[in-house]
């Protein structure tokens, strides 16, 4: 008769804990005729906890893509009630450290096998020149955690293994009618390479622009897009005498020049993600309500403000249904 340490007893009881709670937890997928967008993150380096750092997720074809992977990242996945390892794709925009800080807490946490994390095969990064040397300094860093784990608890490395493809401008994903499709945009001149993308779906499509200034060629490959995600930043007229913020100003989508893009792409609808509305303690920020007003003087269509959280879905007639959830 075969006799049971009390390790593997451990083990055999997590695993009929984890069967039991997965069907009531987390939700597997969405239906195969949705198109679903979430903002996770519309914030900034700003470390505020209204605004988490950026993050967009689509989930279409039973398929969950990630663009970018900002702070907090990984507790609005949770918040979705969808298990870390179940994100099929990472797509970094650029490799500025707000859009990359939450790569490790989803890599590693994702790697766990836990009802939160549970992935089942590679890590897939798609991103600039560099990415993949971001991954193999994170896997430098984080050697002890993984090694200690794989030896403590058992975890299969293949679970953790990154695959990644640095890109160019063109469709990089095709999967299931579900295409990707990075462009080159306008980060300033010692911020490239940097990526918008659009992603389609039978028709319909979503596109989010990263960071950028006023870029002609995003608009060019947003055109006919359903929805627009596009990034926005302001700052009181004083601050621009500081080279600090006229730098940073230098290289983002101002709300006028939003509402141009938005007014050449005719988007159903366009939103607003990743506000970069910098302040000092003697001078407030300037407000969400005039930054609506700003875009309001070069464009009329329909307008959101972005918020962590928000949801969109994309229906097979175009029509674009969003609302709120509490964060």
């Amino acid at each position: 008769m075969k006799i049971f340490t009390s390790t593997i007893l451990q083990k055999i009881l997590i695993s009929f804990v984890i069967a039991a709670l997965t069907p009531w937890c987390f939700s597997q997928t969405t239906a195969p005729s949705d198109f679903k967008v979430i903002l996770l993150g519309t914030g900034s380096p700003n470390p505020v906890l209204n605004r988490f750092g950026p993050g967009v997720l689509i989930q279409v074809a039973g398929q969950n893509l990630l663009i970018d992977a900002g702070r907090g990242v990984t507790q609005r996945i949770h918040q979705e009630k969808l298990p870390l390892g179940h994100i099929n794709a990472l797509f970094i925009t650029h490799l500025h450290s707000d859009h990359i800080v939450g790569i490790p807490d989803l890599w590693l946490t994702g790697w766990l096998e836990t009802p939160y994390g549970r992935r089942n095969g590679s890590f897939n990064v798609f991103g600039p020149v560099g990415t993949a040397g971001l991954m193999r300094g994170l896997q430098d860093a984080y050697a002890w955690d993984i090694n200690a784990r794989i030896k403590d608890q058992n975890l299969n490395p293949n679970n953790l293994t990154p695959v990644v493809k640095e890109i160019t401008q063109g469709e990089i994903y095709n999967n299931n009618d579900v295409k990707v499709t990075a462009f080159n945009v306008d980060h300033g001149e010692y911020l490239q390479p940097a990526f918008g993308y659009r992603i389609d779906y039978r028709g319909r499509s979503v596109t989010i622009s990263g960071d950028t200034k006023y870029s002609e060629n995003l608009i060019q490959f947003a055109k006919g897009t359903d929805l627009l995600i596009h990034q926005v930043a302001a700052v009181p007229d004083e601050l621009m005498k500081s080279p600090i913020f006229s730098v940073i100003m230098s290289h983002h989508t101002k709300p006028k020049e939003g509402g141009l893009i938005f007014t050449k792409v005719n988007p159903k609808l366009a939103v607003y993600y990743h506000f970069s509305l910098n302040s000092t303690p003697s001078i407030p920020a300037v407000t969400e309500k005039e930054v609506e007003e700003q875009t309001r003087t070069t464009y009329s269509g329909p307008l959101v403000l972005g918020e962590d959280r928000m949801v969109f879905h994309i229906r097979s007639n175009h029509e674009i249904d969003w609302s709120r959830q509490n964060n």
